[in-house]
């Protein structure tokens, strides 16, 4: 029987297969990992026939490029949702390390891993396409917090980049341990190391 993440949300028919191809593929290149994931357990999973697949993707590694490019603009969603409670730059900043958190929760059920767009980068030969897109990601989030830090710090743009730096260094290490630790706690320990830097300012 086909689960209600099968069907579009309003209607109620079924999705279009290149939504359910990549959403099938999302969970498995998650769960499993890239490498282990081959295009059967993909198009089964989907409920589409392989030429489905084929007819919307070109090939494995165009699929892997669509996820990575979707796991982007999940994270920017989440992002924005969060930015439209911030008030202050500091919580601007925040806001980052709220998003973070809110994807380790909302992965909890199907078993956090960490940072799904490295996990696959780590996965991918040194010049894919695929890895230029997470390093793009990674340097979007901190010019994120370089901009609100800006704000923050008025007249001392090196201290803002320069303090980005640091806080993408804390947020990625933190992404990393919970990701092994399977839940956010890590994340939460350090969102709370950055609004205590905030102090010092």
């Amino acid at each position: 029987m086909m689960g209600e993440a099968e069907r579009t949300p309003v209607t109620g028919r079924r999705r279009p297969a290149r939504e359910r191809v990549l959403a099938a593929a999302a969970r498995r290149f998650y769960a499993d990992g890239i490498t282990a994931t081959g295009i059967d357990t993909i198009t089964a999973e989907a409920g589409v026939a392989k030429m489905s697949l084929y007819n919307n993707f070109s090939s494995k590694a165009d699929l892997v490029l669509s996820y990575l490019e979707a796991r982007h603009e999940e994270w920017l969603r989440r992002y924005r949702s969060r930015l439209q409670r911030a008030e202050t730059p500091r919580d601007g900043v925040l806001a980052v390390f709220d998003t973070y958190i809110d994807s380790a929760d909302a992965a909890h059920e199907q078993g956090f891993r960490g940072c799904g767009l490295l996990n696959a980068a780590a996965e991918l030969p040194a010049d894919d396409e695929g890895r230029a897109l997470v390093r793009r990601h990674k340097e979007e989030v901190e010019r994120l917090m370089a901009a609100h830090l800006e704000e923050l710090l008025p007249g001392r743009p090196d201290a803002a980049r320069a303090t980005a730096e640091h806080l993408a260094f804390l947020l990625e290490g933190a992404v990393v341990r919970a990701g092994l630790e399977g839940d956010s706690g890590r994340l939460r320990h350090a969102r709370g190391m950055a609004a205590r830097l905030f102090e010092q300012f």
